[in-house]
């Protein structure tokens, strides 16, 4: 049991009471407490974080992490769609992924068909163009829609393999 009082450290120093055997409980107590005080400001809380979740939900997919995606790649044959420029793409991607820029996917939505039953994982650099590619996906009918989280940022940062273009 770990016990912190004032009086073993000193009065010089501001220390507060920490007991490990009932801390958690006055915690809780103290929780509840706030939460009965500011009920509206709780209840704004609640009801924004609750707001977050279904937007994340509905951003084109639900986010995947680095190790789902190699899950979903062996597992269920994933289509990795590739949304950087073709320059950034040839600088390294993620093996077998395919190569749609963000601006002309709305054009080249079509070359995507042959793979509609197969899970799609959208990825880009930081993750910030993946939502809107998935919804467009699901607007066309794409069920299986993903979308990498953190993007190539967070694979490269996984020290995940990247594959570069021959020149």
């Amino acid at each position: 049991m770990l016990r912190i009082d004032v009086a073993t450290v000193g009065r010089w120093m501001y220390t507060p009471r920490l007991y490990f055997s009932g801390g958690i409980v006055e915690m809780i107590a103290q929780l509840f407490e706030f939460a009965v005080n500011h009920f509206i400001l709780v209840s704004v809380f609640v009801f924004l974080l609750f707001a977050f979740i279904v937007n994340e939900g509905k951003q084109g997919g639900a986010a995947i992490a680095t190790s789902g995606l190699v899950n979903l790649i062996n597992k269920e044959d994933a289509v990795v769609l590739d949304v950087r420029d073709a320059k950034d793409f040839g600088q390294g991607h993620i093996s077998g992924s395919i190569n749609i820029p963000y601006a002309s996917i709305d054009s080249r939505i079509t070359e995507l068909e042959p793979h509609r039953g197969k899970p799609v994982v959208v990825v880009c650099k930081l993750g910030q163009h993946a939502g809107s590619v998935g919804r467009k996906l699901k607007a066309q009918g794409f069920e299986n829609v993903r979308r990498l989280s953190g993007g190539i940022t967070e694979w490269t940062g996984a020290s995940l393999p990247l594959v570069k273009e021959q020149r």
